[in-house]
């Protein structure tokens, strides 16, 4: 039975969206795969590792019948970009599935459709809200580079988000650094928390578009669906207490300078390089009316950049880890930032004039 007849990048597309969450190696081996399945015209791809699920739709079936089956996801990705540009089809027959393109001929294992498992959705869906893509994108590129990553506290492997009143927020942290962003909501909705994991926020930066298009939020107890366009991901929430974010934001520093975002990052990706892979630490030496960045490595090199900036404060001594500081400069799409501290061991803020949507706490180093 033929299910599919469209030109290759029609099914490119589809089969990229839901093959990124496929693992190479599974316990269970159909997780290697993804589910078609064909109703008329109308034919969904779905993926799946358990915790996070995608599914999208598209309207190339072709004939009334209805159809299902599981192939190798990557095999099948891999099959249509070596193909030249054309007309393809997907044929069904004998738990084999075709691949045709002019005179290229592809036979695939397949596996019953009947044993994929699929995450079963949540019953009750609490708040239920719609952002712009292009804002919530922006919301996690913003933060994500926070998050922890394999930390043993398993709830930081993740991304906090709030919805309070009109308010999304969106928190990261993992112990060293945290990242706070926010951004307003067309409705009032009661105070909820929920911890998205790693994997899931990933995804959804590769998927959304800076469009204006809504993505609809969806928030159970143990379950978030992000609906947009012809995608749908369902995905586990990571069980846990996140740490009081509100309460790791310093309030009242006295010290502060603004900065133009550009200059910073290009000093301190040169005093980088003279940093070691093992300790990436810099320097930072402020005075009134100066900031000199500082490196040093095993080998006794040394890396000085001076900075002239409108400062009257305290001087201060104090280092960084100086991948903290790039991660945030590079994500941050504004001109000017403001730093403010308090002593050579507090933590640093760095946020954006006139605008507290974005805030980012850097703890210090020794060095």
């Amino acid at each position: 039975m033929q299910l599919v007849k469209t030109e290759r990048d029609n099914l490119l597309r589809p089969l990229q969206t839901v093959s990124g969450i496929v693992e190479r190696r599974h316990t269970l081996p159909i997780l290697a795969n993804l589910l078609i399945a064909k109703q008329g015209a109308d034919v969904s791809f779905l993926s799946t590792d358990l915790e996070l699920q995608i599914t999208t739709r598209a309207g190339f079936g072709t004939g009334s019948e209805q159809a299902s089956t599981t192939v190798a996801a990557r095999k099948l990705l891999d099959i249509l970009r070596a193909m030249p540009d054309g007309e393809v089809s997907l044929t069904l027959s004998d738990k084999r599935l075709t691949v045709q393109s002019g005179k290229s001929r592809f036979a695939l294992q397949t596996l019953a459709a009947d044993e994929f498992p699929t995450v079963a959705q949540a019953k009750d869906f609490g708040a239920s809200l719609s952002v712009p893509q292009k804002n919530f994108r922006q919301l996690l590129g913003m933060v994500h580079f926070a998050m922890a990553q394999q930390d043993i506290r398993y709830y930081l492997n993740g991304m906090l988000l709030v919805v309070d009143g009109d308010q999304l927020m969106a928190v990261a942290t993992d112990g060293h650094r945290l990242a706070y962003a926010s951004t307003g909501l067309d409705e009032s909705f009661p105070r909820q928390e929920v911890i998205v994991p790693r994997k899931t926020i990933l995804e959804l930066q590769r998927l959304l578009e800076d469009i204006d298009d809504p993505l609809k939020i969806e928030i159970a107890a143990t379950q978030a669906k992000f609906t947009f366009g012809q995608v749908e991901l369902v995905s586990k929430l990571v069980e846990g207490k996140f740490p009081d974010f509100q309460r790791v934001i310093p309030k009242g520093y006295k010290n502060a300078f603004t900065i133009g975002r550009d200059e910073l990052q290009r000093s301190l990706q040169r005093a980088a390089i003279l940093t070691s892979d093992k300790f990436k630490g810099v320097r930072c030496l402020i005075s009134p009316g100066q900031m000199k960045i500082l490196s040093t490595n095993a080998d006794q090199e040394e890396a000085q950049e001076e900075l002239e900036i409108a400062y009257d404060g305290d001087s201060l001594d104090i280092g960084f880890n100086v991948t903290y500081l790039l991660d945030a400069l590079a994500n941050l799409k504004v001109d000017t930032l403001q730093i403010s501290l308090g002593d050579s061991t507090a933590s640093a803020l760095v946020t954006i004039p006139d605008n507290d949507t974005f805030k980012y706490v850097v703890m210090p180093m020794r060095i």
